[in-house]
């Protein structure tokens, strides 16, 4: 697995960051949630006076790397279901220690750097009861967590990220770089719709192998093209293993591997009854285009757990597509 952790000061664009990850259905813990949770459990207003009383009396307690610690349990535990998890919101630099320690080198830093003002702004924008409230309390805190050893931390980035533009190129940025670590599956899947289609019926048939996918139409020239996103294999892997077909499967595939996509054709017509039916591309009628874009995972290994070998029809060996 990799641990990818996100530092920086306060409102840089960390939570912004482990939001993306989520987007990408990429598990995130975020260390704040340990003070939070702390907080609370004392009966004590969540404000960010009480949550830096807090976080320095657990440190005090336990060590500069308390808030670290407590998180590594949460952290396998997230692990299980994927091949890379997100930490967010280390302060110091003993924290990066900590996770070092645990993770070896599969561990990942990654600093947000991002001005004051910016800062500010965003904290203004966000609102949370916990967010400063002035200039002059943002740089106390700033104080506050350079104090546990956040310059520090900074320091040690195997990668820094600057967010002082808008939104959609810090997101893409972020993506980028999540991507080049993670293990991680997109399907892409583009129809022409013609108007003796009904719409309704092409995005169900997409559904029926895909029940995650989100659509948009796109028009040009007078022809209508459906584009589907989806990120979940499941259903479309258990269809292939109860019609039998993971021979005829695994042939399209290997003959359609193109660097770190696999591009496969599904016959639109039989998708309406969740039939999976492989097609040429270029027939009359548009077949579904079904793209796997692999991120981190080798298109020969994808095969093998989507579509694996069979004897007598049955699979000779299921295995897990992380390891």
């Amino acid at each position: 697995m990799k641990l990818i952790a996100f530092v920086g000061y306060p409102l840089s664009g960390k939570s912004t960051a482990a939001k993306i990850a989520r987007e990408l259905d990429i598990p995130v813990v975020v260390m704040g949630d340990i003070v939070r949770e702390e907080v609370k459990k004392r009966g004590l207003e969540l404000t960010d006076e009480n949550a830096g009383k807090i976080a320095n009396e657990l440190r005090e307690k336990e060590g500069m790397d308390a808030i670290a610690n407590r998180c590594i349990p949460r952290i396998r535990e997230a692990a299980k279901k994927s091949g890379i998890v997100v930490v967010d919101g280390i302060r110091g630099i003993a924290e990066v220690d900590c996770f070092k320690r645990a993770f070896g080198d599969d561990f990942i830093l990654i600093g947000v750097e991002s001005s004051l003002e910016k800062r500010f702004e965003r904290g203004k924008r966000r609102g949370r009861e916990d967010d400063v409230s002035s200039l002059e309390e943002l740089k106390l805190r700033d104080q506050r967590e350079e104090s546990w050893g956040l310059k520090e931390a900074l320091e040690r980035s195997d990668i820094v990220i600057e967010n002082e533009t808008d939104l959609e190129t810090f997101k893409e940025k972020v993506e980028a770089i999540l991507k080049e670590f993670s293990k991680l599956v997109e399907v892409e899947i583009r129809t022409k719709i013609y108007p003796t289609e009904d719409e309704e019926k092409v995005m169900q048939a997409v559904k029926n192998f895909f029940p995650d996918a989100e659509f948009k139409i796109v028009e040009k020239n007078g022809e209508k093209e459906l584009i589907a996103k989806a990120k979940d294999i499941s259903y479309f892997r258990d269809l292939l293993r109860k019609q039998r077909i993971l021979d005829t499967a695994r042939q399209e595939m290997l003959k359609n591997v193109f660097g770190n996509e696999i591009t496969i054709f599904l016959n639109k017509q039989t998708a309406t009854v969740s039939r999976v039916n492989f097609s040429d591309g270029d027939v009359v009628l548009s077949p579904l285009a079904v793209t796997f874009r692999l991120y981190g995972i080798d298109a020969q290994r994808f095969i093998d757990y989507l579509a694996p070998p069979t004897k007598d029809g049955k699979p000779i060996k299921e295995i897990e597509l992380f390891e």
